[in-house]
């Protein structure tokens, strides 16, 4: 039986694509594009829109993979210029602008059980503010730190968190409700 070493075959695909072989990135993209939709999917509301910007996104790794230094990991590389790209497309398109709040409460955020599906939970977090979405996205989803979200943005850290704990009350708020709903209350 023959040991496949997956990271050495990576990095030759890379070296690869570095060359512009277009069978290289192809599988490159074949092997991150769903995830990566799903992505910029998280920022972006129209399904359309996300696969556009992914696919600038793409463009942007293509171009900029001598940049990529094999330290860490390659899909988190990949993930990270989708986020920028569909941060930078909301600050173009004017969609976002988020409230300079320093003084937010730490509320208890229950986990809240449901029968709820992945299409149910995006439907909810894709009807909040776009300040709240980005910032829901990217500390509860990507795991950034509320330093690293205000140096992202360029906002104050306290931003980060009242926005944060907003998105958290809003989001309460409308599964509540839906809870409500399916119970047959009001």
């Amino acid at each position: 039986m023959k040991v496949i070493d997956l990271h050495q075959l990576q990095k030759e695909i890379i070296a690869l694509a570095l060359e512009n072989n277009r069978q290289a990135q192809q599988k490159i993209y074949a092997q991150f594009a769903p995830k990566m939709l799903s992505v910029c999917r998280q920022y972006i509301k129209d399904l359309h829109q996300a696969e556009d910007i992914m696919i600038t996104a793409f463009m942007k790794v293509f171009t900029n993979l001598k940049n990529f230094e094999h330290k860490g990991s390659f899909e988190g590389w990949i993930r990270r210029i989708m986020i920028n790209e569909c941060i930078s497309w909301i600050r173009v398109q004017k969609k976002v602008s988020f409230l300079e709040d320093e003084y937010y409460q730490e509320g208890s955020f229950n986990n809240i059980e449901s029968n709820f599906n992945v299409d149910d939970i995006q439907f909810l977090i894709d009807d909040l503010p776009d300040g709240y979405r980005m910032i829901f996205n990217l500390y509860a989803i990507e795991g950034f730190k509320h330093k690293e979200i205000a140096i992202l943005l360029g906002i104050n850290e306290g931003t980060s968190k009242s926005q944060l704990s907003h998105a958290r009350k809003m989001l309460q708020g409308q599964i509540s409700k839906l809870k409500n709903y399916e119970n047959g209350t009001k």
